[in-house]
């Protein structure tokens, strides 16, 4: 018996971190997106708070630490079935976070994990949807 689609989206949270003109990536595991790059993130959790979520799932995909400032952007990432069926819908809630401590270190649902220079992010890497625009807003003006 195959199994119905979900009939609400999933809400999910980006955790958008950048350090010294650099933004913290993720290859992704798991679709959407598998194999493309782009913020650590997930789902939020039932009673979690969206900077909750941002700080654990930052944690949990490289072992970063950081605080979590506010929302600022959100946008839609579908999950699409060869035949272009939709299996999920995810809202998308960009986070800002101030970086606190380590490195990163792939880990849970990411193949990869980098510092990339902002004026380099779009050049040798295979982005995920927004994430380029979605950097650039949260650094601001770029300064090299």
């Amino acid at each position: 018996m195959p199994v119905s689609p979900p009939v609400r989206p999933v809400v999910a949270v980006l955790a958008v971190v950048i350090r010294g003109g650099r933004v913290l990536l993720v290859q992704r595991a798991n679709p959407p997106d598998a194999g493309l790059w782009g913020f650590p993130g997930g789902k939020v959790e039932f009673g979690e708070t969206l900077e909750q979520a941002a700080e654990r799932e930052l944690l949990e995909e490289t072992g970063v630490t950081a605080t979590a400032g506010g929302a600022f952007a959100a946008l839609d990432a579908y999950d699409r079935a060869g035949d272009g069926t939709l299996r999920q819908h995810f809202v998308l809630v960009a986070v800002q976070c101030e970086w606190k401590a380590g490195e990163p270190v792939a880990a849970d649902d990411a193949l990869d994990a980098r510092w990339v220079r902002l004026a380099d992010m779009e050049s040798g890497l295979i982005l995920s949807r927004d994430v380029a625009r979605i950097a650039r807003q949260a650094a601001g003006p770029i300064r090299v």
